[in-house]
């Protein structure tokens, strides 16, 4: 992948470029930042120009025996760590290496925009939470541990690295502060509170901020064959998530169907209408595990809204028409005495549903504690 092809980013391209041009490449690198802001594309076009044999002062040539295997992800220098777990496929020790063909696949169909769910159901992992694991680490030390077949720099890239297993950090903590010469690693992650504080205090940080709204537009148009007037629909509900804006062009949907539930659910939740509660949920359960995650996601969002439309801070509410009217009509039941309590519900439901709890109880557990806030002064 070339800069070129990534659209914006411009700030970050010429930080990168710049370490090159000096010399000064920094051996561990972490590329942090929410989903959708680029990383693993900006990742991959920074390795491709530094292995690159006849690089611009702006980017790789695309064309030379390195880039040609970069952008098939085939370059015998070039390595990968993501997450995984046992999967019909790979039913004992499972490694990065037994999954590559999967990743090189994904990537390269999806231009490296994707997220871990969408990774999760290349491999067919199910309801499952991949992790690296130690074997992974211990095949990274041995992997880095040979002299580069090609090129001048090693180049490791663990994505997701916050799914690290704790117990095998530790086996990494020495080469990522000693590690051999002309070896770059880069650390691609969304969350670095999940991150272990020994791996992130041996690494030099590259913070991704969320794509703008004309950055957004133009790598959608980009990305695929929408129109300017299609981009700028999605605009405001992907709120700079490349991944999820991709998605909403080509799947048609959007968050209207979140929206509506949320409605419903509030107006029973403040009526305190149990039994129709308890149908709701009913209707919640038949979603799936990933959408009703995404529901509880617009839940959190939702309440964000209400308590900036209290604050009189409008241009930061990304809605409009009928939801916007919604977030009009609630915020006066949203105060700093309940949104608080409700952004800890909403938070645990997600998290309950990610762990494979039983969306009928959840929901209804979380009405219920609804119910009890929304009149709360």
């Amino acid at each position: 992948m070339k800069f070129s092809e990534i659209t914006g980013r411009e700030k970050l391209k010429e930080r990168l470029l710049r370490s090159v041009s000096q010399s000064r490449v920094s051996h561990a690198q972490l590329f942090l930042g929410p989903e959708g802001s680029g990383k693993l594309a900006m990742a991959l076009a920074y390795a491709q120009y530094i292995n690159c044999t006849s690089r611009t002062p702006l980017d790789s040539c695309g064309t030379c025996p390195s880039c040609l295997k970069y952008q098939k992800l085939a370059h015998p220098d070039l390595h990968f760590v993501y997450p995984v777990a046992k999967t019909k496929e790979v039913d004992d020790k499972p490694m990065s290496k037994l999954f590559m063909h999967h990743w090189r696949e994904l990537v390269i169909k999806s231009k490296a925009v994707f997220n871990i769910n969408d990774w999760y159901q290349q491999i067919g992992l199910e309801n499952k939470q991949g992790i690296i694991n130690t074997d992974d680490c211990n095949e990274i030390i041995r992997t880095l541990g040979y002299k580069s077949y090609e090129s001048e720099y090693k180049v490791m890239i663990i994505w997701m690295v916050e799914k690290l297993y704790h117990a095998a950090a530790p086996r990494l903590l020495k080469i990522l502060e000693e590690p051999p010469e002309k070896t770059l690693f880069i650390l691609i992650a969304e969350h670095s509170e999940q991150i272990l504080p020994t791996i992130l205090s041996r690494t030099q940080m590259v913070k991704f901020p969320r794509l703008s709204d004309e950055e957004l537009t133009a790598a959608l148009m980009n990305h695929t064959s929408c129109t300017a007037e299609e981009a700028a629909q999605v605009k405001y509900v992907a709120d700079g998530n490349l991944n999820l804006a991709v998605k909403m062009i080509e799947t048609g949907e959007s968050d209207v169907a979140d929206f509506e539930l949320f409605r419903n659910w509030m107006r029973i939740c403040y009526r305190k209408d149990l039994p129709g509660a308890y149908l709701l949920s009913g209707e919640f359960q038949k979603l799936g595990r990933e959408k009703q995650k995404k529901f509880f996601s617009y839940c959190l969002k939702a309440t964000r809204y209400c308590l900036l439309k209290n604050f009189n801070n409008n241009d930061q509410i990304r809605a409009e028409g009928e939801e916007l009217k919604f977030v009009s009509d609630f915020s006066p039941f949203i105060n700093q005495a309940n949104a608080a309590l409700l952004t800890e519900a909403f938070n645990k439901s997600h998290f309950h549903i990610e762990r494979n709890g039983s969306a009928n109880n959840i929901f209804l557990d979380t009405s219920i504690q609804v119910m009890r806030w929304l009149k709360m002064k």
